[in-house]
């Protein structure tokens, strides 16, 4: 089950402030624990609010304030696209999504008003519906347009979210003439009925669509003369009067705004007096233009009227105000009680709101985006800070990497070398480390140095070490790290940066040992790719693994991907996919799939498979009809070390993708290996991922 929708428009004043008001009305019905959310909101002036934000959290009192319902302004936006960073605008986005989500049961997600670029605004919602795994509503306006203009419109949005890997459940068609929406609801079910989607169309309605003269005065900055308490009247039509009186009175209509220039008394009058008089319409309300104000007689008049009709009045003349004017769209205001009214019910009448319900409790959004992947590890560690040792101090990557994680309050960190050399490092290299946040420890000064030389003498005395060869690998900054991890002093360990691989684990298998049970020590990489997060393994440590250590290595895989938050889907990877092939590497390949499927019944595996079969669907269901793992898989286990190796690093330079690891796995406490042309991301997420795993 989810727990949001997104609804998101084809093209602007597609009204999305009726169906979030029908939605939420229907969400509270089931749980008091709703909130509202936009990632972006146009700029507002200090002391304004977003008129959407404020319209839901006042009606329906919801329990968040104003600022906890958006995640940056557009001008925000705008900024750090130009500025090259996407990604930071993404993950404030998201930190601000996740905070509310852990206090509601359901979220109602709106997109943005396209009050910028369109082509823009729409590229940056599917990426807020992507990185916040919410299901789409699209929303389009069918305001003077054809039955194919309608579903061109939705074809063509519907189809960009599909792409990239957003999941679609309903289309809605706002503003349909009333006259066609049976017509239009029936082509809609011809070209996308399905039963995992609704279709819906609202008929256009002047109670919702028509502008208040309070949005009209707003629009223009008119001075209100007169009838303040009136201004929320509806205006269904405007009426310019610049001919003599006789040929202005039958072109009034009911609930005209009058538009005159300020000087023409003979119009104000007669507007008046039509007003007044049973034989002709209502009036909504005056318009003056030029700047130009009734003179004093004419004002007598009016002060003289009871529950006088708003008189407005503008700088600019008649024909750029009525333009203008023309623009002004609806808005929906919290004490607008009869419109919001009238909208639920427009919702209620036209909208399934069971199926509704049905497609939210039962769709599943599967995968897990980069970016929100990379959130949810830094807010695990965050939650219970974890201490990491960093042997290799004096390199300035490392030294980078601490600076960032220590302002950013993630890990404690402790760094092996002589604090003046450090520091000289850092300022030559001007990193900003403030080293009053992090622990550094030279090993051979440190007061703990001859514990855990015995203790290192009492676990390899067996294999001949004396205290004296003890101490000298004692003071290796890689043995040194490794015991403070087994002594309980860190949390876990990072190396690699500077050192060899077999540098990095040799002490840990001599000093932490494998786990019960556990005959190999294996790696993954998290693969994060532009739509999803796939788990690679083995990719480093074991080159020609057999039948029963590939097992072990796939269900190894299985407990990390689970351990960070990934449903494993298991493809044991072979050159041939079910029983095509033949030959001892798929053999060893089958035999483990075998042996894997036996100690983990409960956990989906599929193998032999052929990698494109494992990740694309429609190979995987040609290949393998009715896999539960083809075309799905999210766990990846190479047959050898050369294949995972290169496979890695062909999708990692043809893709872009960024590759976390590789993590270890089957040690009793955590050491991470870094490669030694690491970069800075590298090292901060490889810390992340090893404090998740000291914590669990």
């Amino acid at each position: 089950m989810t727990n949001s929708i997104y609804i998101s428009t084809a093209e602007p004043n597609s009204g999305k402030a009726l169906v979030a008001l029908g939605i939420l009305e229907n969400s509270l019905r089931k749980s008091s624990k709703v909130g509202f959310f936009k990632p972006v909101i146009g700029d507002f002036n200090s002391g304004k609010e977003d008129e959407h934000i404020s319209l839901v959290i006042e009606h329906f009192g919801l329990d968040q304030t104003h600022e906890e319902a958006y995640g940056l302004t557009l001008k925000r936006a705008n900024e750090l696209i130009s500025q090259g960073k996407k990604d930071e605008m993404l993950e404030i986005v998201i930190d601000k999504y996740k905070k509310l989500e852990e206090r509601f049961d359901f979220i109602l997600i709106e997109s943005s008003d396209y009050k910028n670029s369109i082509t823009l605004e729409h590229s940056l919602n599917i990426e807020f519906a992507k990185n916040l795994a919410a299901p789409v509503l699209i929303l389009t306006n069918a305001h003077k347009k054809s039955l194919d203009d309608c579903t061109d419109s939705l074809r063509v949005a519907i189809d960009e979210f599909k792409s990239n890997d957003c999941q679609v459940i309903g289309a809605i068609v706002n503003r349909v003439n009333p006259d066609i929406v049976t017509e239009l609801h029936r082509g809609l079910a011809e070209k996308f009925a399905s039963k995992s989607m609704l279709l819906a169309t609202i008929p256009a309605d002047e109670r919702i669509s028509s502008p208040t003269i309070r949005d009209i005065a707003e629009h223009l900055d008119a001075k209100v003369l007169y009838g303040v308490r009136n201004l929320d009247v509806l205006v269904d039509n405007m009426t310019i009067a610049a001919m003599q009186m006789q040929n202005f009175l039958p072109k009034i209509k009911d609930n005209s705004l009058v538009m005159t220039p300020g000087d023409r008394g003979d119009i104000v009058l007669g507007t008046l007096s039509a007003h007044r008089s049973q034989n002709y319409p209502n009036i909504a309300g005056l318009l003056l233009t030029t700047g130009l104000e009734p003179d004093d007689s004419i004002k007598k008049v009016i002060e003289g009227m009871k529950d006088m009709f708003p008189v407005l009045s503008v700088k600019e003349n008649t024909y750029h105000t009525a333009n203008s004017a023309a623009d002004v769209t609806a808005s929906m205001r919290p004490n607008d009680l009869t419109r919001i009214a009238y909208a639920k019910e427009l919702f209620e009448q036209h909208v399934d709101s069971k199926m509704l319900e049905e497609l939210l409790s039962t769709v599943k959004i599967d995968g897990m985006t980069p970016k929100m992947f990379q959130y949810t590890l830094t807010q695990r560690a965050k939650k219970k800070k974890a201490k990491i040792v960093l042997p290799e101090g004096n390199d300035p990557r490392i030294l980078e990497a601490t600076a960032i994680l220590a302002t950013q309050n993630i890990v404690d960190i402790v760094l092996l070398g002589k604090k003046d050399e450090l520091v000289d490092i850092a300022r030559k290299n001007a990193i900003n480390l403030d080293f009053d946040l992090v622990e550094v420890i030279n090993p051979v000064e440190y007061v703990k140095f001859n514990e855990y030389v015995n203790t290192l003498y009492e676990l390899r005395k067996h294999k001949g070490m004396n205290l004296d060869m003890a101490t000298d690998a004692m003071s290796d900054v890689s043995y040194f790290g490794t015991m403070m991890v087994q002594m309980g002093d860190a949390n876990g360990m990072v190396s690699g940066a500077v050192h060899t691989t077999a540098a990095t684990i040799r002490p840990a298998l001599q000093v932490i040992k494998t786990k019960p049970g556990t005959s190999v020590v294996s790696s993954v990489f998290f693969m994060s790719l532009p739509d999803r997060v796939l788990v690679y393994g083995d990719c480093a440590v074991n080159p020609n693994p057999n039948s029963d250590q590939l097992a072990e290595i796939a269900l190894s895989s299985a407990e990390t991907a689970i351990a960070f938050g990934i449903e494993p889907k298991i493809a044991m990877l072979s050159y041939s996919s079910g029983s095509s092939g033949s030959g001892e590497e798929v053999e060893k390949v089958r035999k483990a799939t075998e042996i894997a499927k036996a100690k983990r019944p409960d956990l989906k595996i599929e193998g032999p498979i052929q990698y494109d079969a494992a990740v694309d669907a429609t190979v995987g269901q040609k290949k393998m009809p009715g896999s539960e793992v083809a075309g799905q898989a999210n766990v990846l286990i190479f047959p050898d070390l050369n294949t995972g190796n290169n496979t890695y690093k062909a999708v990692q330079r043809e893709t872009g993708a960024l590759a976390i690891g590789p993590v270890l796995q089957g040690l009793n406490k955590p050491v991470n290996d870094l490669s030694r042309g690491c970069l800075v991301e590298d090292i901060l997420n490889t810390v992340i991922i090893t404090a998740i795993q000291g914590i669990q």
